[in-house]
């Protein structure tokens, strides 16, 4: 029933151009998606139309050329840089004789074949049922809908509304998981809330060294590869950043133009580290013709799951690509470090990036309300010679409440010197 195929798979990859200028970073694109997903491919078919055609989404002539295609090439399988409507894959398969599989089919295969963890192979299999969903009645055309007459009548329920039934059961139950999930995910991040740990996720495009940079910060040994979607399972890790202290390091799966949006919807607990992270760092691979574009479709995908208002640091990574380039800090009008060119691989500029860290961490301000007991007056009277105090007022049992403000490296400072400290929070 699922539209997944073996790696090693012959293909013939269709891309169709709509704008007046032919882009062909896009196909490049999309042979790299199909080469990570490591399908061999024969042929690539390629054309132009004003719109797509409803009935074949290429027009009936290019749908007779794909099929000729197929047919001397022995393909096994038509793959579409494309979103395709159920009905048009169905046609079109019609017309092929062979499986028709459009862009998002062949990223949830890639998604398939990444999951390493329990959680990340939930998330995958809730997209695929999902995508799924609409596409259930071509696994059934060979069935009546239902048989009328004397001796026909059937029980009621067709094999396509059963397994439309087991597929929304499966999918409830998958989502009762992932919330257990995502329960525990969260209760981590409330302690690191507690303890006033900020939280660095890396983001950017796909491919553009993101693991690469986390190796080289963490020495994680995480897979890293030069290919699309190598990471999708996150990656949490603990580093030290001068002056701000300990700090929570999160790897992301990437991102790329026309991200299902099923898969950022079966995702959303993996990006949750993204949506509560102190600081994002876009990392953006410098050696790419299509900066503006790779940057603007992360931010999409920032703005769709409600994190486009965190604070982002870009990292231009592979500068070993480019010639004569040393690495540097831009800074905005305020001298606030805004850009850091680096390179992962070699480890050139990774000590320019922790002097931004502390400088973007160090502006972050620690927020607290404390019971202080009454034997905690030295503690209270820091909280005056620091400044700290917002608000301050005496509770019925004698203890102290109070509302402290203070910069994180402060209060990092504080809560080493004050072991206690922390049990005080409300």
């Amino acid at each position: 029933m699922f539209d997944r195929y073996d790696a090693g798979e012959q293909a013939i990859l269709v891309h169709v151009f709509f704008a007046q200028d032919k882009d062909m970073e896009d196909l490049r694109e999309f042979e790299s998606l199909v080469s990570s997903a490591g399908v061999e491919t024969l042929h690539v078919i390629t054309g132009s139309r004003r719109a797509p055609h409803p009935k074949y989404f290429v027009g009936e002539g290019k749908a007779e050329e794909i099929a000729d295609a197929v047919k001397t090439s022995g393909a096994s399988v038509v793959l579409f840089d494309h979103a395709l409507s159920p009905a048009q894959e169905r046609n079109l398969e019609r017309v092929c004789e062979c499986r028709v599989i459009d862009r998002t089919g062949l990223i949830l295969d890639i998604f398939a074949q990444r999951a390493r963890t329990h959680e990340g192979k939930l998330q995958v299999e809730l997209a695929q049922l999902r995508h799924l969903a609409t596409r259930l009645v071509r696994g059934w055309t060979h069935l009546e809908r239902q048989k009328g007459g004397i001796g026909l009548r059937g029980p009621g329920e067709t094999q396509l509304e059963t397994d439309r039934r087991l597929l929304r059961n499966r999918i409830t139950l998958i989502l009762s998981r992932l919330e257990r999930v995502e329960k525990q995910r969260d209760q981590g991040r409330r302690a690191r809330a507690r303890a006033d740990v900020p939280t660095v996720s890396l983001v950017g495009y796909t491919n553009a060294g993101k693991s690469t940079l986390f190796n080289q910060i963490t020495d994680a040994g995480v897979y890293a590869a030069d290919k699309l979607f190598a990471t999708l399972d996150p990656t949490l890790r603990r580093i030290t950043v001068g002056d701000v202290g300990d700090t929570v390091l999160a790897d992301t799966v990437g991102f790329i133009r026309h991200l299902p949006h099923d898969l950022v919807a079966a995702f959303k607990a993996t990006l949750q580290e993204t949506r509560q992270a102190t600081l994002l760092l876009h990392v953006v691979d410098a050696a790419d013709g299509r900066i503006k574009e790779n940057i603007d479709a992360v931010d999409s995908v920032l703005a769709e799951i409600e994190a486009d208002d965190i604070p982002v640091l870009l990292v231009m990574n592979k500068i070993d690509m480019l010639e004569d380039f040393i690495p540097r800090i831009d800074r905005d009008e305020e001298n606030i470090p805004v850009r850091v060119w680096l390179s992962a691989q070699t480890g050139e500029g990774i000590p320019l990036l922790f002097q931004a860290l502390t400088e973007r961490l160090s502006g972050e301000i620690a927020q607290h309300e404390l019971r202080l007991p009454p034997q905690a007056g030295r503690l209270r009277s820091r909280f005056h010679q620091l400044q700290a105090i917002e608000k301050e007022w005496i509770e019925d049992d004698g203890s102290v409440g109070l509302v402290v403000r203070m910069p994180i490296i402060d209060w990092h400072r504080l809560c080493k010197q004050e072991n206690e400290l922390v049990d005080y929070i409300v």
